[in-house]
């Protein structure tokens, strides 16, 4: 599901928000005994290593939090590639004001730009296939709207949002239906949930093929090896199923492409965002005359 741009900003000003409460408090107290309330000032937002940019919604909407009165001006967009030593942003105004909003705003860029920058190695690495990659649920607690768009930024897609917009029966719904009632739990998700996505967990070749008679949209092939998601793949074609196949299970990139080549779907990535690594930025500041 996405959300609308109305939804998507306010999003990005609640986090905001957030963030600078948590770190500002009452006051930036150092700023105030250290810098004058009226010097201006000139802020370049530095990237240090290579990425692809994601974050600089919620950084603009950290200096607008802090001052409304800070100018902002994006010199790259989220999804962009980035080299060593680009200026992705300036911020003019209260050298107050910039300096109380840098950490916030360097927090957002390195954390979603590593999202945005891991998930474009894994479509990287699917090149080629008709694999798309998919991220997951494990999110940052608060964050999980942000981390969405920083794998679209990168290149990937988005799982369901969360457990109200898609019907994904894992193997531990499975583990506590009696035998024989997976069948009846797919009749009634269709019959009570017409319109959402279902997709049913198999963790075994055998499963999986039985699955392929349901009606599904898609089965979930976890942590199966490649013979086997091949094996479920052949059996797909054999029996001219049109219900898609998604992998998952701990999948890393020389995993993802392996997976790729069997003909599978989708691939899901829980490492997009619960492994990825920050991404070093920089905020550079000169004084105004």
């Amino acid at each position: 599901m996405q959300i609308s741009d109305r939804d998507w900003q306010a999003v990005v000003r609640e986090a905001a928000a957030r963030a600078v409460g948590e770190d500002v408090g009452p006051m930036d107290v150092t700023s105030r005994v250290a810098v004058p309330a009226d010097v201006r000032a000139m802020a370049t937002l530095v990237c240090k290593e290579p990425c692809v940019l994601a974050g600089m919604d919620p950084a603009e909407a950290v200096f607008r939090e802090v001052d409304g009165t800070l100018r902002w001006s994006a010199k790259a967009k989220d999804g962009d590639r980035i080299t060593v030593g680009q200026v992705v942003a300036e911020v003019e105004g209260s050298a107050r004001g910039i300096l109380t909003g840098e950490r916030c705003a360097l927090n957002f860029l390195q954390r979603l730009s590593g999202v945005a920058t891991q998930t474009a190695a894994y479509v990287e690495a699917v090149q080629g296939t008709k694999a798309r990659i998919l991220d997951t649920r494990k999110t940052t607690p608060g964050l999980r709207a942000l981390e969405r768009q920083a794998v679209r930024a990168g290149g990937g897609f988005n799982h369901r949002t969360g457990l109200y917009d898609g019907i994904l029966i894992k193997e531990n719904h499975q583990d506590l239906m009696a035998p024989g009632a997976l069948k009846d739990a797919i009749r009634r998700a269709r019959e009570e949930f017409p319109d959402y996505p279902l997709v049913v967990e198999a963790d075994s070749v055998g499963l999986a093929v039985k699955l392929l008679a349901e009606p599904l949209d898609r089965i979930l092939l976890d942590n199966l090896t490649i013979e086997q998601v091949t094996q479920v793949v052949e059996k797909r074609k054999t029996l001219d199923a049109r219900v898609e196949l998604e992998a998952s299970g701990g999948v890393t990139i020389r995993r993802a492409s392996e997976l790729a080549r069997t003909g599978v779907d989708w691939i899901s990535v829980g490492a997009l965002t619960h492994s990825a690594k920050a991404i070093d930025f920089s905020l550079d500041v000169r004084l105004l005359s």
